[in-house]
């Protein structure tokens, strides 16, 4: 095992205060239960500009963004930060195809680039170590959609 500097656990646990935040908190159960969105018509019925769903987003997405961008550029080891959450890989699985929309849209391929680069990795080093977790994470995503479209009806 290689010894970690401080700042390591000291970020780590900074990041995870700030998920505590009222307004955040509220922001990633939603997104984790609510948001089903794979093209831009299902993203404006759901989540379009106006609505608090939107906010909830946007504040979700912007920070999984930053935090990715922390761990891709070494500031925390990935592999304390691949061990302690999975929640930005769940949150790129839920944006992933909406995101290339967003892209395509917008003119922008960096659009949530970090998180995807992130996930990339996350996957990588979840496949080497539980390599039937990530389908069962699947699975669990299409039953929950499944039982939102259900009651949608």
């Amino acid at each position: 095992m290689v010894k970690l500097e401080p700042h390591n656990a000291e970020l780590l646990l900074k990041i995870y205060d700030m998920r505590r935040e009222a307004t955040l908190r509220r922001a990633r159960a939603w997104m984790i239960g609510n948001f089903w969105a794979d093209t831009m018509d299902e993203f404006n019925a759901l989540c379009g500009p106006g609505k608090e769903e939107n906010a909830y987003y946007r504040q979700v997405t912007t920070y999984w963004e930053m935090v990715a961008a922390i761990v891709n550029r070494g500031m925390i080891d990935e592999d304390l930060f691949f061990e302690t959450t999975t929640e930005g890989l769940i949150t790129w699985l839920r944006v992933k195809n909406i995101t290339q929309e967003f892209r395509k849209a917008r003119k922008n391929p960096l659009v949530l680039r970090n998180l995807e680069l992130l996930a990339e990795k996350h996957e990588k080093w979840l496949s080497t170590r539980a390599p039937e977790a990530l389908d069962e994470m699947r699975k669990m995503f299409d039953s929950m959609r499944k039982k939102a479209d259900a009651a949608a009806r």
